[in-house]
Order: structure tokens, then sequence, then C-alpha cells
């Protein structure tokens, strides 16, 4: 008994030693992180200051900031946030639970998959804007063809992605399930979900970059609200202070989505464990 409990107690000490390590070196990461985008803006406005950049073109972090919060008091700048949030994650969901459902269709029939498979590739490499007349003509101009445009771009990769990660499943495994009778869904349900839980994390981070592309390309061609509509505003208008603002504002929405992704992420790996 005292062996157990000097053992335990040591690796307890040791199990502690290690978590405080990953601590540091995730402090390290993030104060790295924020020391260089802090250099960088700190770089900019000097170079703004200095009249070695011309303002007008390049814009500074003082006038970028200045604008957002012109933006918040005069022109309900959470108003367009709430256009395009409300686009993008709509877009997002339907493109990841749609492209998920194909997935699992195109693993549980080899024949579908194997007729689909090029129409799958095709379409990746088409160019999505190229439909964004015909979107327009099908959806009207509005955020209806803003969200089908989201649902175009991520759909067709979270099909790619999920289906590898499904196919990726161990033969050998799969092979004993079949041995030991199980059906095709015990198969799915035991072995192919669970063994794709990373796919699945993957491919959303993907889609959440997928999402915004979506949506701000549609609001760049049919929208009279949004991040994307200021964009454009901006820059028909030559007021490239607002084109800057919007973009700060939607790296900002991108990442913070991007972090609730993380969140998930480590939530399933916690309930795993």
């Amino acid at each position: 008994m005292k062996k157990k409990t000097v053992t335990q107690k040591q690796f307890s000490a040791d199990h502690i030693r290690y978590l405080k390590k990953l601590r540091g070196r995730t402090a390290v990461v993030w104060t790295l992180g924020l020391g260089i985008l802090a250099a960088a803006l700190l770089l900019w406005q000097i170079l703004a200051d200095t009249g070695a950049i011309d303002v007008f073109i390049g814009s500074s972090p003082k006038r970028i900031a200045a604008t957002i919060v012109d933006l918040v008091r005069n022109d309900n700048l959470f108003y367009h946030i709430g256009i395009t949030l409300y686009e993008t994650i709509v877009g997002f969901l339907i493109a990841v639970a749609l492209g998920t459902l194909i997935a699992l269709l195109l693993w549980w029939s080899e024949i579908a998959r194997r007729v689909c498979e090029p129409y799958l590739i095709v379409l990746n490499a088409l160019p999505k804007i190229a439909l964004g007349p015909i979107i327009i003509v099908w959806c009207g101009s509005g955020s209806k063809s803003i969200i089908l445009m989201a649902v175009l771009i991520g759909i067709i990769v979270t099909v790619i992605n999920m289906l590898n990660g499904f196919l990726a499943a161990d033969k050998d495994k799969i092979l004993l399930l079949r041995s030991m009778g199980a059906t095709k869904f015990q198969i799915l349900r035991k072995l192919v979900l669970p063994g794709s839980v990373k796919t699945f994390i993957g491919t959303l981070k993907i889609d959440v970059g997928m999402a915004w592309i979506g949506s701000v390309m549609g609001e760049y061609m049919t929208s009279k609200a949004g991040i994307g509509y200021l964009i454009v505003y901006g820059g028909q208008v030559f007021k490239l202070d607002l084109v800057m603002a919007a973009t700060a504002v939607l790296c900002v929405l991108a990442t913070m989505m991007y972090l609730g992704v993380a969140l998930l992420e480590k939530l399933l790996v916690k309930n795993r464990s």
C-alpha cells in the first residue's frame, strides 16, 4: 500500500509539473503573438505619423479606431455585424450539417461514392463566384442569396473532408466487427463516427473560414447591409478608412467564431476522456 501511495504521489507531482510546463508554453505563445501584433500596429502608426506612408491609401490604427467609434455612434455598426453574423452562422450550420449527411450517404454506398466523386472534384474546383448571377436570379437580392453562397462554398469542402475521415476508419477493425456479426449501422456508430471526431473538428475549423468567405462574397454581389456592404461602399466612395475598419471588425468576428470551435473541441476531448 505504501509503495502504491508513493507512486501515485510521484505521478501526481510529475503530472502537475507537466501541466505547468504546458501552461508556460501557452503563455509564451500568446505573449509572442500579441507582442508581434502590437509591434506591427505601432510600426504602422509611426510610419503614418512620419508621413512614410500615405494615410489616405494606407490609413493608420488611430484612424481605423476612430472610424469604428464613428460607425458605432452614427452608422449602427452592430446592425451590420448582426446581418453578417446571421448569414455566416446559418450558412456555416447548413453547410456542416448537409455536408456531413452527404458524406455519410456516400460512405454507406460505394456505388454512389464512385459515381459522385468526379462531380465533387469538379464542383470543388469551380469558382463559386461564377454562380453569383444564377444565385441572385434564383433567390433574389437578399440574405437568401448570401446564405446560399456561403453554403455552396462550405458544403463541398465538408463532404470531401468528412468522407475521407469516414473512409480512414481502421479496415482491420471493420473486418473484425463484421466477423462478429455487426451490421453496417453498428460499425458506423461504434467505430466510424467516434474515429472521425478529430476530422469533424478540423472540418469545422476550415468551414469557419469558408462561411465568412461565402457571406462576404455574397454581400459583395448583393447586399444593402453587412460588413461586406461596408467594405464595398467604402471602396466605391474612396473611404479607405472605412474599408480598413470593416476589415478589422471582420477579423475580430472570424477569430471569435474560430475560438468558439476551439472551445467545442476542448469540450469534446474532455467528454471523451
